[in-house]
């Protein structure tokens, strides 16, 4: 007798797709760690041509060429700019810096597309107005939200596409990680919500769509001396069908560097009306690499877990993806899966979470559009 349980497709489409032409060449402004072992390892894995780099400190640049394999070196990221080679501009430098970029290189003829690093400015508003100058100049811009690259979320992305979970009712994410702050953030106030937890803001975007509302809160961070008002932040999403989506970001994770044990991680979860879906991700192991984790459960075929697997990992292999993207659009004529003009709505997320901190309000998110 047929069974009339349909089949499960365990192809979870969770790499990158690679578009026909991936010659083009691509220059990078930034040395640092995020650029040099990240980026740039992706890039080579893919194949990807990565011809000219550039950074504030021009020492850095030299010795990111050296090990990376790139032949020119500039001193300026203007000079950078104006090398006609530089087909695909990738920029890693701090928000507060990358509009003034950005705003150079729409002006160049030979630039076809900006990959720019996240958060793309500092507030909507700032990055409203790199997607508008973008727009008018005609650059395809995209941004680098690299969490939706991820392995596990490429997967379970495709277990919602497919309806395995049912309609999806309550997600969570619970970080217990221990950031590096760049040194560029000790001029900040902004902290948290603006460097960590827009990934999984705009992951919850990429899984279920945009939210009407957030309520946040936030405490100071014992361990961070230098000024913040957003140390260990949590959060809710209310979204108009009734889901709900919170996480709980936590950089702090107890007094693991002042000598106690530790307990690092961050999982999610996923509850929908026909499936359970949970999982890991293998950013706090870096640099050994491990990878994210996928398990799920649906009463389509009931009784069983499943746990697909892979060695693929979120740094560096998911950056094909965010580069790849671009390139896609580039050639097509489509718009960028994550184009700055979606990524707008990321940062009024993360405006809003801001406003709901210092209110002490549940905050619709197009208040921030006005």
């Amino acid at each position: 007798m047929a069974s009339d349980k349909p089949e499960l497709d365990f192809d979870l489409d969770f790499r990158a797709h690679l578009p026909e032409k991936t010659d083009y060449g691509i220059g990078c402004i930034g040395a640092g760690f995020i650029m040099r072992d990240i980026h740039m390892v992706a890039y080579e894995n893919a194949g990807f041509n990565v011809v000219a780099v550039a950074s504030r400190t021009h020492e850095n640049a030299i010795a990111c060429a050296a090990a990376r394999g790139i032949e020119t070196v500039y001193e300026t990221w203007q000079e950078l700019l104006d090398d006609e080679s530089v087909e695909i501009l990738d920029i890693a430098f701090p928000p507060d810096q990358q509009p003034e970029i950005i705003a150079e290189a729409v002006k160049k003829p030979h630039i076809k597309g900006i990959l720019a690093q996240k958060p793309l400015a500092m507030n909507y508003q700032d990055a409203k107005a790199v997607v508008d100058m973008c727009a008018a100049a005609g650059k395809v811009l995209a941004v680098n939200q690299n969490m939706r690259y991820d392995q596990s979320m490429r997967a379970l992305k495709t277990l919602l596409n497919r309806g395995v979970l049912g309609e999806p009712v309550l997600a969570t994410i619970e970080m217990r990680g221990i950031p590096h702050w760049q040194p560029f953030l000790y001029d900040y106030d902004r902290l948290t919500f603006l460097n960590m937890s827009i990934h999984h803001l705009d992951a919850f975007r990429f899984l279920f769509g945009d939210p009407e509302r957030v309520l946040a809160s936030a405490r100071k961070d014992p361990r961070t001396q230098f000024e913040h008002v957003d140390g260990i932040a949590l959060y809710i999403l209310e979204y108009a069908n009734g889901m709900r989506a919170s996480s709980w970001d936590d950089v702090w994770t107890g007094p693991v560097r002042e000598g106690s044990l530790g307990d690092i991680y961050i999982k999610w979860r996923v509850e929908g009306t026909e499936g359970l879906a949970w999982g890991t991700i293998g950013w706090v192991d870096y640099p050994n690499g491990s990878p994210s984790t996928l398990h799920f459960t649906t009463v389509q075929h009931p009784g069983y877990w499943f746990n697909p697997q892979w060695d693929d990992v979120w740094f560096p292999d998911a950056f094909e993806g965010t580069m790849a993207q671009l390139m896609t659009a580039i050639q097509t004529g489509a718009e960028p899966e994550i184009s700055g003009r979606d990524n707008l709505k990321t940062m009024a997320l993360i405006d809003a979470c801001y406003r709901s901190i210092e209110e002490h309000r549940g905050v619709v998110i197009a208040e921030m559009m006005d």
